[in-house]
């Protein structure tokens, strides 16, 4: 009896040539690093060097982040991963009503200049990468981190990273958006003409399945709502006047990986061929740079259990495996205790070296593409691009990702897997180690990292020092200056960076935007 996908798929118990009697090397694979990428963006991959070693960390205020990026720089990472508060992530300042009890929970609080010096302190952003998870105020921290870079006397041309920069995942599966959609967008595509102009090495939109799948959406919805976000995100830049090849190269991706390693491994190819061909065909691309599908990995926060910890050690060493079987270009491997609190010291450790034990201990780097003609994974590869494509099909004819999530459309079929896995595990057809079945009578005690609360006064104190002794006259112009950006048509990242360098706070210029913009409010569909 054939067993399913996590996407519903049938998985045979034997795979042979008839799984691929009408298939075709040359349209479907390719060679590695090129068209239609199914091997993989480089023809290399990691046999000239490994993926980048990302640790996403942030907690608490900059100092502390700051000494986590320290130790995690000399413990061998080769690239930061930012971790922003509710209130930073949803552009509230921390001694707003709305910031009570958030400040420094999730991620670090950042609140102006002042925090983001501290953050990135001895650290030479010239000889780092840094990934930034922020989406709806991603511009300000963007920004932010120039200045600091412009400081330490690193021109922006030097700088290398990612802002995660996806609002239209936000109204599917995460919900910190700030702005309707509409301005949403219009500050994208300003952020694509920002970066092209002022740091051309800078990627400037994760477009992110990622949070989709942590709500429940299984691996073809995940690549199919991610491409039909990435689509909508190039009509809009091609409609604000750029050309296709000049911010494309530009775009990175981020997706999960589950415990399912063939499915995962399929999935990963068949997103890198779908999008090839969505620039070619559709966008008339013509520089390679603007048809490859690079992508961050994180492993799968949802799969961690808060039932016998240790055993998520295992799970992300199988989760980061399917990332580097499906050519991740970055990864970042979640630590065994994140379902219970912050990971602590030891355990942000063990994560990076799960990383570099596959990468140095194992073979996995030693050929490219080392599943490529097996069987099952062009079967799956092939079974996986089919139903994605018929997703990314429902979108169109909806008119799109954005009235497709104004419909509810994707919400709608997340929540739905969602609810069909819940009852999977709750029934105990679905096996989750340690939590329906193999479990202890009595959980050993783990003593979790805590975040101070004392943190929220500390930053409010620290707000009304930097309002005191800034030039508040600075700044109300050139929160005036943005306004009167956001209100015609000029690029508002310009006049924003004026205001941030006046020492305007997150929330100020966040603010100044609503007051123009307004906020967005979800409609009845969800």
């Amino acid at each position: 009896m054939a067993r399913e996908s996590e996407s519903g798929l049938p998985i045979e118990p034997v795979y042979g040539p008839d799984a691929l009697a009408d298939w075709d090397p040359a349209e479907k694979l390719g060679e590695p690093g090129a068209y239609p990428f199914t091997r993989g963006v480089y023809p290399s991959m990691y046999t000239g060097r490994p993926w980048t070693m990302r640790q996403y960390a942030g907690f608490g205020t900059a100092t502390e982040s700051n000494a986590r990026y320290q130790q995690l720089i000399a413990n061998g990472t080769m690239g930061l991963s930012v971790a922003f508060d509710l209130p930073t992530q949803m552009g509230h300042d921390s001694d707003a009503p709305i910031a009570s009890g958030e400040v420094g929970k999730v991620g670090v609080a950042i609140d102006s200049i002042d925090d983001m010096r501290v953050l990135f302190g001895g650290i030479p952003l010239d000889k780092v990468s840094t990934s930034m998870t922020i989406n709806a105020p991603a511009a300000l921290l963007l920004l932010l981190y120039q200045l600091v870079a412009e400081e330490q006397g690193v021109s922006a041309d030097k700088l290398t990273g990612t802002i995660q920069n996806d609002v239209l995942k936000e109204y599917i599966a995460r919900g910190t958006y700030i702005f309707p959609p509409k301005p949403s967008l219009r500050l994208i595509a300003d952020i694509f003409k920002y970066c092209r102009a002022e740091i051309p090495k800078w990627n400037t939109i994760s477009i992110s399945g990622y949070h989709m799948a942590e709500a429940g959406a299984s691996p073809a919805q995940e690549i199919a709502f991610t491409l039909a976000d990435g689509i909508e995100y190039v009509r809009t830049a091609v409609a604000a006047g750029m050309d296709v090849d000049d911010f494309a190269p530009r775009l990175s991706f981020f997706f999960v990986a589950r415990t399912t390693i063939l499915e995962e491994v399929a999935k990963f190819r068949a997103a890198r061929r779908i999008w090839a061909r969505v620039m070619k065909e559709e966008f008339g691309a013509k520089n390679p740079k603007s048809l490859m599908l690079r992508f961050h990995t994180q492993t799968a926060g949802v799969q961690l259990t808060a039932q016998q910890p240790e055993v998520n050690l295992v799970r992300v060493a199988v989760q980061g495996l399917a990332a580097v079987l499906g050519g991740t270009q970055s990864l970042h491997t979640n630590s065994f205790d994140e379902a219970i609190a912050l990971p602590t010291d030891k355990s942000a450790r063990l994560a990076l070296r799960t990383q570099q034990v596959l990468a140095y201990e194992t073979d996995v780097t030693a050929t490219v593409d080392p599943f490529a003609g097996s069987y099952v994974i062009e079967k799956m590869t092939d079974e996986v691009e089919s139903a994605a494509l018929e997703l990314m099909q429902k979108v169109e004819d909806l008119g799109g990702a954005v009235t497709a999530i104004e419909h509810g459309f994707q919400k709608n079929e997340i929540e739905r897997n969602a609810y069909r896995i819940a009852q999977e595990t709750d029934s105990g057809d679905r096996v989750v180690v340690g939590v329906n079945r193999f479990q202890l009578d009595e959980e050993e005690p783990y003593e979790p990292l805590r975040v101070d609360p004392a943190i929220e006064a500390q930053q409010a104190e620290r707000l009304a020092r930097l309002r005191a002794e800034r030039d508040q006259a600075a700044v109300d112009s050139a929160l005036a200056a943005l306004r009167k950006a956001a209100e015609g048509e000029d690029n508002v990242l310009y006049p924003m960076k004026d205001a941030l360098r006046a020492r305007a706070t997150v929330g100020e210029v966040c603010n100044a935007l609503r007051d123009v913009w307004g906020t967005y409010v979800p409609t009845d569909a969800f």
